[in-house]
């Protein structure tokens, strides 16, 4: 038998590109042929030093690559990331330990750098768990049956004195960044929109394939702020003679619930749609409730969504607010024991919370702990989707006080559950 070759693990450059993009698309089962479309495409998300290839002889087999990005902690703040994306594996190389030795290099120079989380959007729920990663946001999809919602088929725009109106995408990439930049101040789990955002998904830059213009619509207040902007797409159905055609969202935000509010209504009263796909939305999201019958919305998809690794425990939780304290008499505090196989982030940590609902966090105290967790079951709680105390039922998280899982639900939980609205 001949003896398998040592995969070596180097960084992509220039020249090694296109060999590169071979392996992603065979890693994501489309054809390996690489055109010069699609070659342009990824050139220009490629970054020196952070695009990870696994090599074969000169055969790429496996891809990773990492960004930069920005992630919100709610109440204007947010924190440096080391985003990841393009992670593949080929087909014949699997069970090697390709990607746990790309994985350990990549969040080793994230930490380096200073960091303060890992981020990305799992495909396969099973894989990043075992690299510290823990399932931090939450997404849910719904249909909307548009007959049955009661809302007035007469509605023709907002009765408050805002309007709505159809923009093109020169106007999307001039108004969004900044209403995006708007809501990710208040969004906890919202994560940044850089330029090649918006030129990806306004159609500047293709990756492969032809480009079918979407609607873009835009919300503006009584006073003319842009506080809305939806972009979606519609098919052509008829049965006897009559439409049924769906809109299908392709991302929508709003700054405001009355934009936010506006603007389903407008989808929902554009004539011959019967049907509005909404896309991903937040797990809490308002939508069903601003229809007169919310059962007019069906809840089609309810799935994990944004996944964080924490590289320094105490930036972290010193950046995110506590609002449950504000108004208080008095702060509290935690002391958690963190477990980190890798050793980027373990150890003994006491969380202290003011009555104005700053945190303060504080490495190495010798305090006997309150709560032992894996640094993943931190990473689910730390934004303020989870709950301690439902971890602790599940056997993934060990009270060392009675009660202390109760008050890390206090200090952790948000009033609103934390979202990302991309998929990176």
């Amino acid at each position: 038998m001949t003896p398998r070759a040592e995969i070596d693990i180097r960084t992509v450059n220039e020249d090694g590109l296109r060999e590169w993009v071979r392996a992603l698309r065979t890693g994501f089962l489309r054809s390996p042929e690489v055109t010069d479309v699609d070659l342009e495409a990824n050139r220009g998300a490629f970054r020196p030093g952070r695009s990870l290839g696994a090599y074969d002889g000169e055969r790429c087999v496996a891809t990773f690559r990492s960004f930069p990005q920005e992630l919100s902690v709610g109440g204007g703040v947010s924190v440096p990331a080391d985003a990841i994306s393009n992670v593949t594996v080929s087909p014949t190389h699997r069970r090697r330990g390709i990607l746990t030795r790309m994985m350990a290099r990549d969040l080793a120079a994230a930490k380096e750098r200073g960091d303060v989380v890992a981020t990305l959007i799992a495909a396969e729920y099973p894989i990043y768990g075992r690299y510290g990663f823990g399932p931090a946001t939450s997404t849910s999809e719904w249909t909307i049956d548009v007959p049955r919602t009661g809302l007035d088929p007469r509605w023709a725009g907002p009765a408050d004195g805002g309007r709505i109106d159809l923009v093109d995408a020169a106007d999307v990439r001039k108004l969004g960044p900044e209403l995006h930049a708007r809501l990710a101040r208040q969004q906890p789990g919202a994560v940044s929109r850089d330029e090649r955002w918006w030129q990806v998904n306004t159609g500047v830059v293709r990756y492969g394939g032809s480009w079918d213009e979407p609607f873009y619509a835009v919300h503006r207040s009584p006073d003319g702020e842009v506080d809305g902007l939806v972009s979606y797409e519609a098919d052509d159905k008829w049965e006897a003679k009559q439409p049924h055609d769906t809109a299908d969202v392709n991302w929508l935000i709003a700054a405001t619930p009355g934009a936010e509010r506006a603007l389903w209504q407008y989808l929902c009263s554009i004539d011959w749609i019967t049907k509005v796909k909404t896309g991903w939305r937040a797990p809490d999201d308002l939508l069903p409730f601003f229809l007169p019958d919310p059962r007019a919305a069906r809840l089609t998809t309810h799935a994990d969504w944004l996944w964080v690794r924490l590289l320094d425990v105490v930036r972290a939780l010193e950046a995110r607010p506590y609002d449950g304290h504000e108004g208080g008499t008095g702060g509290r505090g935690l002391v958690l024991e963190v477990v980190d196989e890798a050793g980027f982030a373990g150890g003994r940590y006491r969380l202290e919370v003011s009555s104005q609902g700053v945190g303060s966090c504080t490495p190495g105290v010798r305090d006997a702990a309150e709560l032992t967790l894996d640094v993943r079951e931190l990473a689910a709680l730390w934004l303020g989707d989870e709950s301690a105390v439902r971890l602790v039922a599940l056997g993934r998280v060990r009270e060392e006080r009675a009660g202390a899982a109760r008050v890390a639900d206090a200090l952790l939980r948000t009033s609103r559950r934390p979202w990302c609205p991309d998929i990176f």
